[in-house]
């Protein structure tokens, strides 16, 4: 398999709007809808055992107010996807950090017209997401991460602050990078990510001497893509904090091109958090 570099608009997508995050406290109008629905999503590497009752717990809560979406628990931690009214948000998210395991949860906001779920479930997994590769376990130790605004000046330079030259490696499926990605962004053309590792032994060698930031939607497979390099003997490895999302909030789009697919009804966000097409697929 030959590594794929994305250069200019991503195919099947075409969309020029840019700007940064608007405040999420307020209602804004985006076209002639009222953009008042609030989308956070939040993931946190933590073992937890008990988790057949925080299904229960977290089903009830979200339930009573009125959230759509979904939250998946597993062994090595919680990975949450949620929807509804600033008020229901804000109190789901004092909730979850009540819990000391999830007292530092930073979840990731945008907004839209509508909530981009159908419905609220809580599930369990074995992994909050599939790698294959149950030795790695980031809560045991990160992989170094790299900030939005230092990643941009990065990008802004072509090296990294040591003069490396820098490689962007998104760890994504085949079908969201064909919704965008960073410039000159390297990915391995694969379906799901389990494919990743054994993608990525083929091409260990491309990475001496340079400086690689692992990127993702939200940044849970970079984390995890991250932590694997390291281990295979990539030296210079960073992961980008946040993922995508957290780029778009922080910085806008510079050096993306293309929209940020997402698992929900939005389909895909341009960098200004809003649905890229401005409607729901239902």
């Amino acid at each position: 398999m030959v590594a794929r570099k994305r250069e200019g608009k991503a195919e099947g997508y075409q969309n020029h709007r840019q700007g940064r995050t608007a405040s999420y406290n307020a209602v804004l109008l985006k076209g002639f809808f009222i953009v008042s629905v609030v989308n956070i999503s939040c993931y946190k590497f933590v073992t937890l055992t008990d988790r057949e009752a925080l299904k229960a717990e977290l089903t009830a809560r979200c339930l009573e107010l009125g959230l759509k979406g979904t939250i998946l628990l597993a062994p090595e931690g919680i990975n949450v996807f949620l929807a509804g009214s600033r008020a229901a948000i804000d109190a789901i998210v004092v909730h979850l950090r009540a819990d000391p395991r999830f007292a530092d949860l930073a979840p990731k906001e945008s907004l839209s017209a509508e909530p981009p779920f159908k419905r609220m479930r809580v599930r369990l997994k074995k992994e909050i997401i599939t790698m294959k590769h149950p030795l790695i376990r980031p809560e045991a130790g990160r992989a170094p991460s790299v900030a939005a605004a230092t990643l941009k000046q990065w990008l802004d330079r072509g090296v990294d602050d040591e003069g490396r030259p820098v490689v962007m490696l998104d760890t994504r499926n085949n079908y969201e990078v064909a919704a965008g990605s960073f410039d000159n962004a390297v990915d391995y053309d694969i379906g799901i990510f389990s494919e990743f590792p054994p993608r990525l032994a083929e091409h260990c060698a491309d990475y001496a001497g340079k400086t690689v930031v692992s990127f993702c939607t939200g940044g849970i497979r970079c984390e995890k893509a991250a932590i694997h390099m390291k281990e295979i003997g990539i030296e210079r490895v960073y992961q980008l904090e946040g993922g995508i999302l957290k780029y778009f909030e922080e910085v806008g789009g510079a050096h993306y091109r293309g929209d940020c697919f997402v698992f929900d009804e939005r389909a895909a966000v341009s960098a200004d958090l809003q649905p890229a097409s401005g409607r729901l697929h239902r």
